[in-house]
């Protein structure tokens, strides 16, 4: 397979990139994407992002402007400046002024900052008389060539160290000695390795077999109160309609195993992408049958392991209440609301002996227990009532408040304070999850 990356950043920086890019096999491609100012990056990417498998950022400033295009799963890294580069440098600002000056203004962005900071601890340099720039993403570069600037006319600093090439250029058009914080050829190999990683890593998941099980929530009854024996098959006609229509979009192969189940066999990455479009069918197919309807959507490396979690994803999805989709990936990993906001992935099973010993004690199933953590850790909830289980995991309140007596029993969660209720009862007991 051959593999493009869109390569983002100011001309000097991308002929570096370039320059590196050339050592890498033939099957791996690199295209070039100049900008003059780093807020030309998010129309790069919206222009360019169907072109590519992946993009390489100069650094971290591009690759912040890029952040609210990239989703979780992009395959995106940027150059990382490392203490080489700060070293390189000051190098060549000692070469220049023929000594070492420690009246220096330097700005960085504050997700680099330990970094370079540990960097200029260890080199034993003196850091009273330096001025430091701390920034975020979306800075404005104007703002970081002034800081820069202020300093040197006020005989506060000699010369200027910046990690942003268009403050670098505006320094030297105004004629104040300035030098590039730039990455080494070091920082751009590693930078690559990852990011092909990363494709390939992609290119294997997306290659999975995906298979989604669509059934109709008692569709013998629909059969049986059809006033018509025409009625149901007319049903079952639009229905199958629905279904080919989504099977043409993630290019599946449906299968129709009756009373009103079908199984669609694809590919990870095409169902992954069309999930919207599942949640859509489903709606309709509901709304059409007047009945709930469950998926179960299940990943493998063989048809026969994601037909496996198919089977398990769709079980679970109908011991919801309101049914919807439910997923299992290769993993195992269960995954409820899938694409949704209030999306939860939790396991359903454990290595840990010391844990599933407690919750057999307490008559607890490690799926109930990892779905409660992986909903506290998601909503970063300090502290929760029953009641605020019951809500979110679609159960009883009598059910969430014995799984929390027997977590607190078993030294697996803890009372953590009481909330009083604005009208007569009882005050809520605040829970809190404890592990060793």
């Amino acid at each position: 397979m051959l593999y493009r990356f869109g390569v983002i950043g100011p001309a000097p920086s991308v002929a570096k990139i370039m320059e590196v890019a050339h050592e890498e096999p033939s099957d791996i491609q690199f295209i070039p994407f100049i900008y003059t100012h780093p807020l030309e990056t998010e129309s790069i990417i919206r222009e360019h992002r169907h072109e590519v498998n992946g993009w390489l950022f100069s650094g971290p400033i591009p690759y912040s402007y890029a952040g609210p295009l990239l989703g979780p799963e992009a395959n995106a890294v940027y150059c990382k400046p490392t203490g080489a580069s700060l070293y390189k440098g000051l190098l060549q600002m000692s070469l220049h002024l023929e000594h070492l000056s420690t009246r220096i203004s330097i700005d960085m962005m504050e997700s680099e900052d330990v970094d370079f900071k540990e960097a200029l601890l260890e080199a034993g340099l003196p850091t009273d008389e330096m001025h430091l720039k701390m920034f975020t993403g979306n800075v404005d570069p104007e703002e970081l060539v002034q800081f820069h600037l202020d300093r040197w006319k006020q005989g506060l600093t000699q010369v200027a160290l910046t990690c942003m090439n268009f403050v670098y250029a505006s320094l030297k058009e105004a004629g104040a000695p300035a030098y590039r914080i730039e990455m080494t050829k070091l920082d751009i190999r590693q930078a690559i390795r990852v990011l092909l990683g990363q494709a390939r890593s992609s290119y294997f998941k997306d290659m999975q077999i995906g298979v989604e099980i669509i059934e109709i929530d008692r569709f013998d009854q629909l059969a049986e109160k059809a006033p018509t024996r025409y009625h149901l098959q007319h049903l079952e006609l639009k229905i199958k309609h629905m279904l080919l229509q989504l099977c043409e979009k993630v290019d599946g192969t449906l299968i129709e195993n009756g009373n009103g189940r079908y199984q669609i066999f694809s590919s990870r990455g095409a169902i992954e992408r069309e999930i919207e479009g599942l949640r859509d069918t489903v709606k309709h197919l509901s709304l059409e049958a007047g009945a709930p309807v469950a998926v179960g959507i299940g990943f493998g490396s063989t048809a026969f392991s994601a037909e496996n979690h198919a089977r398990r994803a769709l079980q679970h999805a109908k011991e919801k209440e309101e049914r919807g989709i439910v997923m299992v990936q290769q993993d195992g990993t269960i995954v409820e609301s899938v694409g949704r906001e209030e999306e939860l992935a939790y396991a359903y099973r454990s290595l840990d002996k010391e844990l599933l010993e407690k919750l057999n004690q307490g008559n607890i199933s490690v799926k109930t227990y990892n779905k409660l953590e992986a909903l506290v850790q998601r909503m970063s909830w300090e502290g929760f009532t029953a009641s605020d289980l019951a809500e979110h995991l679609g159960m009883t309140k009598r059910n969430a408040q014995r799984i929390m007596v027997s977590l607190c029993e078993l030294g697996l969660a803890e009372v953590g304070g009481e909330e009083l209720h604005a009208v007569r009862g009882r005050p809520r007991k605040i829970y809190r999850l404890v592990r060793n």
